[in-house]
């Protein structure tokens, strides 16, 4: 029989199938299906470590490719050098050969090699030309040290006679000495360091010094005005140079200590003015030279980045698939007695087609002789889900997805989502004016759809990109339900004559019904501005969020019959679906048809005042048969009535409560009697044992072979390969039946009332609408002249930047969270089971989705 076509409304129909693969062409195999991406392997090695599978090798090796590549984009993003994007590539992901891989690895070791090799001299060669720039303002700034030095020479001499004053208190209170400060430090027996050490460390260091040293010293520093580089993360560092003088070769080793501490870097600078002259002389020399020596290396390296720049995004998708097959061929299972790989997969069964020929192209590349099997199993075992969906049906199937997977071939909340989601959400939205800018935002996103794909977005704009065609339906809804609201940025829209004329005496204006007119769409206009404007439009918005609530729910519940009538279970319908249906239209069926009643009648002409629909709930449930005005009621026979449907809803509570427990209980007994084995019992048969016979029996399963005329074994079997199914517990359905009961009675309660958020979020938007425009446009209006029209201009740009962020973008964001709960909790708890498996396929696409290369 022909597999049916994949739909949205049920997961597409599912195969289990075991693949016996050659092992010379497991790789071109599992490329090839990557390609398709639409076989879900599952792992028959879940027992073994990753250090024990067949291809960790490959992979290890992979790896380290991997981590060249990243080293290679590291280094390019550090020198400034943009990557060839991925999509200038003519066929960017097509599979390479297994020699082109090992050609890519050795190139990638060779080119790390050089690479590494070039930015490590490049490196050494910067750090030292930061030490010569140093060294060279050590030197300069120590000429002005040993100038001042000098002329304090002497008090320092007298001051080291006296233990009890320390030598930098001495030097400051006697000022500069005589001529006996020409003779030299080190016949003094006076020693100094000097060095360059972070500005933000100095005040800590001179600390330190004086209280290790209890003030025995000398110390002068300065700023360095421009900023030095730190070769080894690029950022710009300020930094001091410091000259201290101290007696006594111990100090001097512990001023260095100190020193290298706290990360100075210390220099020999001579006391004679002509020798530091010549070392300045020197150090500018080989700073030239480093600096032509560094400008060569650091081309060389731009060149060497820039030629695998040209490259690298395609070596990284290749590496990357590359890397994928081999960790899926570690979920196969190796036969080494035949050489052969055997795998396990799920697959759509209308894809199975694709496979086979994909299989046959492999194996006529290959060139053997040896068909490639595919054998079908039947199982019980449960399927995963998979939805065929497109550019526009997936951001819906991925609101469904969020909340749970869906079981296996149950009713898809994501096809009625369509139109409910954005619906919902305009009922809350509804404004024509702000619906046209989220329509004008999602067109714009969908036209240049291939231009933002390809760009890296933020974390928000991709969030808004991704659900593109959600906006544009809400977009769609909103500016059809400001319509009926008749409401444009707060403004009524007189596209037609009101059926109210206004008339104006002593008292204040009257509206005066015009006799047989009807305004033909939407709310009328003439209710804008009206005293009773907020009252009217509460009330009815108010009693139009309770049929919409109902309306959706009822639809919903409805697809709990659809799913028991596919899976054959008429106890959900008998047990749940029938008491349930009749509980919940005996209470808000009948409150959303005497809203609807009460609508219909024109309780002005009939001379009547019309009841309060909540008071009548209240009456109906405390004391039933009795109306709150005995005189008057919506109906002929409503007392009777009122009781009738009370009583039913109260009779399906227990058929809630026990029917299904006990059904199951006599199903089991009758089942137990009868000498049946439960599903679970069934021997799981591998497919590992078979032999190469034409037609045999496997533990009484039989299995049928045949060959295509394509050369590739299709086999179909069917064995016990089955799951393990718990025991049934009567005292568990029990218990989960009555959490069931409980849950819908109070749900249909609480599930109604939140339907409510429909009128509140709808009332808050045009109430927020509306004092914008009169903070704002109103104002504006109000001026004329050439000023008057600089503030419209202005007050304009104002009104429309709130009107997008806060109305458009805070208010539309809050009015969709409602409306993804309206679905999330209110309606899908009618019929989503949700239990079901994702579907995984192994594919190259959704691979490079995942992990994008940038």
């Amino acid at each position: 029989m022909a597999p049916t076509k994949d739909t949205m409304f049920r997961s597409a129909d599912m195969a289990l199938t075991q693949l016996y693969i050659a092992n010379e062409i497991g790789r071109e195999v599992v490329s090839g299906l990557g390609e398709l991406g639409v076989m879900d392997f599952r792992d028959l090695n879940a027992e073994t470590t990753a250090f024990q599978r067949t291809f960790t090798q490959e992979i290890r090796r992979l790896d380290n490719v991997e981590r060249q590549l990243r080293y290679f984009h590291g280094q390019m993003d550090k020198a400034g050098i943009t990557m060839r994007s991925i999509y200038d590539f003519n066929n960017p992901f097509t599979s390479p050969s297994a020699s082109e891989i090992d050609e890519l690895a050795e190139k990638s070791q060779s080119l790390e090699n050089r690479v590494s090799s070039l930015n490590e001299s490049y490196e050494t060669l910067k750090k030292r030309e930061v030490e010569l720039t140093e060294w060279r303002w050590v030197l300069r700034e120590a000429g002005g040290f040993f100038d001042r030095a000098r002329g304090q020479t002497e008090e320092i001499r007298h001051s080291l006679d006296d233990d009890d004053a320390p030598l930098l208190q001495d030097v400051e209170q006697h000022g500069q000495g005589d001529a006996s400060g020409d003779r030299s430090f080190s016949v003094m027996n006076i020693g100094f360091v000097a060095g360059v050490i972070p500005r933000e460390r100095i005040a800590a260091f001179e600390r330190i010094l004086w209280r290790t040293l209890r003030g025995n010293l000398y110390m002068n520093q300065s700023e360095i005005p421009e900023p030095i580089i730190n070769p080894e993360n690029n950022e710009e560092v300020s930094k001091n140079v410091f000259i201290i003088f101290a007696h006594g070769k111990e100090i001097i080793a512990k001023i260095r200590k100190i020193s290298e501490s706290l990360g100075a870097d210390l220099y020999s600078v001579d006391e004679n003015s002509e020798l530091r002259r010549d070392q300045i002389r020197e150090v500018n020399t080989r700073l030239g030279d480093l600096a032509s020596v560094l400008k060569n290396t650091k081309s060389t390296l731009d060149a060497e980045l820039t030629a695998i720049s040209r490259n690298l995004a395609a070596w990284m998708v290749v590496i990357k698939k590359e890397k994928a097959t081999y960790e899926t061929l570690n979920k196969f299972s190796y036969d080494h007695q035949r050489k052969t790989l055997i795998a396990e997969a799920w697959a759509p069964t209308n894809s199975l087609g694709l496979i086979k020929s994909t299989l046959q192209d492999v194996n006529d590349r290959a060139g053997l002789s040896v068909p490639t099997i595919v054998n079908q199993i039947k199982t019980n075992k449960t399927p995963p889900t998979f939805f065929k969906t497109n550019r526009f049906t997936l951001a819906f199937q991925t609101i469904i997805d969020a909340y749970g997977t869906i079981k296996y071939r149950e009713v898809n909340p994501a096809l009625p989502t369509i139109v409910t989601f954005p619906f919902l959400f305009a009922v809350m939205f509804g404004d024509a004016g702000h619906g046209v800018i989220l329509l004008t935002a999602a067109s714009a996103m969908i036209y240049y759809e291939r231009t933002l794909q390809r760009r890296k977005l933020d974390e928000l704009f991709s969030m808004i990109f991704y659900g593109r065609y959600i906006v544009l339906m809400m977009g769609i809804f909103s500016i059809y339900t400001g319509l009926l609201y008749n409401d444009a940025f707060s403004k009524s829209l007189p596209f037609f004559k009101s059926m109210w004329t206004f008339d104006h005496d002593g008292a204040g204006p009257t509206a005066t019904r015009v006799e047989g007119y009807t305004y033909p769409f939407g709310l009328d206009s003439g209710w804008h501005g009206t005293d009773n404007d907020l009252l009217f439009s509460n009330s009815y918005k108010m009693k139009l969020s309770i049929l919409l609530g109902w309306c959706h729910m009822t639809f919903s519940l409805i697809w709990s019959l659809v799913n028991a009538r596919y899976f054959h279970t008429p106890i959900d319908i008998w047990g749940n679906f029938v008491p349930g249906m009749i509980f919940f239209q005996s209470i808000f069926g009948y409150l959303a048809f005497t809203i609807v009643f009460k609508w219909c009648v024109d309780w002005a002409k009939a001379g009547m005042s019309p009841p309060s629909l909540l008071n009548m709930l209240i009456f109906m449930f405390l004391q039933p048969g009795t109306l709150e005005n005995p005189d008057q009621p919506l109906y002929k026979g409503q007392a009777g009535v009122q009781v009738v449907l009370l009583l039913l809803a109260l009779t399906c509570v227990p058929i809630l409560l026990f029917l299904k427990p006990f059904y199951l209980r006599w199903e089991h007994n009758k089942a137990r009697a009868l000498g049946y084995r439960g599903i679970g019992e069934n021997s799981r048969v591998s497919a590992l044992d078979q032999d190469d016979d034409e037609v045999h029996t496997l533990n009484g399963n039989r299995e049928s072979f045949g060959d295509d005329e394509d050369g590739i074994a299709m086999i179909t079997q069917d064995i016990g390969h089955g799951e393990d199914h718990e025991e049934f517990e009567f005292s568990e359905v029990m218990i989960h039946q009555v959490i069931h009961t409980i849950e819908f009675c109070l749900n249909c309660v609480s599930h109604t009332a939140s339907y409510l958020r429909l009128w509140a979020l709808s009332l808050a938007h045009q109430r927020l609408s509306i004092v914008l425009w009169d903070m704002t446009m109103r104002i504006a209006f109000g001026s004329t002249g050439i000023t008057g029209a600089i503030i419209m201009v202005v007050i304009f740009y104002g009104w429309f930047a709130l009107t997008v962020f806060v109305l458009c973008v805070m208010e539309g964001t809050s009015a969709m969270l409602h409306s993804l709960r309206l679905h999330w909790v209110e309606a899908m708890s009618k019929h989503f089971i949700g239990d079901g498996v994702p579907f995984e396929p192994f594919s190259f696409k959704t691979l490079l989705e995942e992990e994008p290369v940038e």
